[in-house]
Formats: structure tokens, C-alpha cells, sequence
């Protein structure tokens, strides 16, 4: 089931369900694509068409941003907020109970490596079969690497839209995965960025303590996020092609 909002399909999953279907994905016959949205990349989609192509055909849509989430309640509509961390997660723990194969790719050298560290010390039986850091100039080269390694999941840490089209372009490519663009998780894992607490994440205010902790951050959120909400008040839904 999925629910609409300003010309995207976004699949209305509780958490526990998005998780099964990205096990279902994984152990499918074919590279699959999670977009994690938010308003930043529904901004990107609205200005490039080649984007919104890829968000239409990912297999699975899930709402990661909290303005995602305000935008559908306020239009009427309802869908649980899946945040990308904890669904990238979550799949890791799915992956090392199954005993499948998982790849991550993004990230500083000393981040990616940390991250991958700590992962394997919090989840027994993690098989992280290949890792390497974002900064690489030939998409081909890592593309190889992977249809080498043959992961069953592959977490893509390159910032947003860079990842969606890591991922889209591999899909000819690679050994039947699930491939999942996780922004910027690989800082959490690694313990370089602390994560919000609890309290912030039950609310939908992680952004909130972001940008209190990044000030930087101020230009990224503002004004994408109130002119996202607000724009998402008046839009009219055209005839586009559903997933």
C-alpha cells in the first residue's frame, strides 16, 4: 500500500513491516533500491527529472524526514516515519541472523573503517564481506569490487543525491542485492557524531538537535523544510505513473 504526496509514492509500512519487505528484497532475484525521503530530496526530484526518475522506480520508498511525515498528516494522510539509521540497522541484524552478505561504501576512510569495527563488535555474526570510503573518481571500479564480494546488502553513505545514483547505475550491474543509500549513519557507527537521545528521536526532532549541535546545518533545513510543508498544503496532484 502506498500513500501520495506531491507527485510521490511513498510505501506505508509500519517499521516492522518496511524491515520484512527489505528482507524480501534481499533475497530476491535482483538489485533492488530503498529511497529513504525527505524534503530535501522531493527539492532535488522537483528540479531534476532524472532524480524523480529514480525515486519512481526504486523498489521501496520509505519516509525518513519528520517534514515528510508532518506534510502527509497535514494533507490527511498517515505513514509511520522509518528512519533510515535505524532501518539500515535493523537490516544488518536481519543480514547477520540470515548469514547474509553485506557491503558498505561512503564516508571518510577512518569513519568507514571505524563504523565497520563497531558494527561487528555490536552485532554477532555481521559479515561484512567488502567496505571502502566514498572518495573514489570511477564508479566502476567499486562496481567490479562488489560483483566480486557478491553482498546481499549494500549500504551507500555518499551523501544525497550522489548515492541514489551510485545505486541506480548499478542496478545492470551487480549480483542480486538490496541497495540502500544511509546519508549520513556511517558518522553515527563510527562514534564520531553522537546521535540525538531518545527523547528527540520518539518526537521526530533529531533535525532539531542537528542543528542546535551543527549550526551549519541552519542553511541545509532552512528554508527547505517550512517551504516544503507549506508547498505540500497547496499542491494539486497531476495524472503521473504510479509505482
Amino acid at each position: 500500500m502506498t500513500v501520495r504526496l506531491m507527485g510521490v509514492d511513498i510505501d506505508n509500512y509500519s517499521f516492522e513491516e518496511s524491515v520484512s519487505k527489505g528482507i524480501e528484497l534481499i533475497c530476491s532475484d535482483k538489485v533492488s533500491q530503498v529511497v529513504t525521503i525527505n524534503p530535501e530530496m522531493y527539492k532535488e526530484a522537483e528540479q531534476n527529472p532524472e532524480f524523480k526518475k529514480i525515486v519512481d522506480e526504486a523498489e521501496m520508498v520509505i519516509p525518513d524526514g519528520v517534514g515528510v511525515k508532518l506534510a502527509l498528516m497535514l494533507n490527511g494522510k498517515n505513514a509511520s516515519r522509518i528512519p533510515g539509521i535505524d532501518f539500515a540497522y535493523r537490516l544488518l541484524q536481519e543480514c547477520a541472523n540470515l548469514g547474509k552478505n553485506v557491503a558498505i561504501v561512503g564516508s571518510k576512510e577512518e569513519v568507514v573503517v571505524k563504523a565497520v569495527e563497531n558494527l561487528k563488535n555490536q552485532i554477532n555474526g555481521l559479515n561484512i564481506v567488502y567496505y571502502h570510503n566514498g572518495y573514489f573518481d570511477n564508479n566502476e571500479d567499486i562496481y567490479r569490487s562488489l560483483e566480486s564480494a557478491k553482498p546481499n546488502l549494500v549500504l551507500v553513505a555518499l551523501g544525497s543525491p550522489k548515492q541514489e545514483y551510485f545505486i541506480y547505475n548499478a542496478k545492470n550491474t551487480l549480483h542480486p542485492c538490496l541497495m540502500v543509500g544511509i546519508g549520513g549513519s556511517l558518522d553515527v557507527w563510527s562514534g564520531i557524531t553522537k546521535r540525538a537521545p531518545e527523547i528527540y528521536q520518539k518526537l521526530g526532532l533529531e533535525w532539531l538537535y542537528r542543528t542546535v549541535s551543527q549550526p551549519e546545518r541552519i542553511k541545509r533545513i532552512f528554508p527547505t523544510l517550512p517551504l516544503f510543508v507549506l508547498k505540500s498544503l497547496t499542491y494539486k496532484e497531476g495524472n503521473y505513473a504510479k509505482r
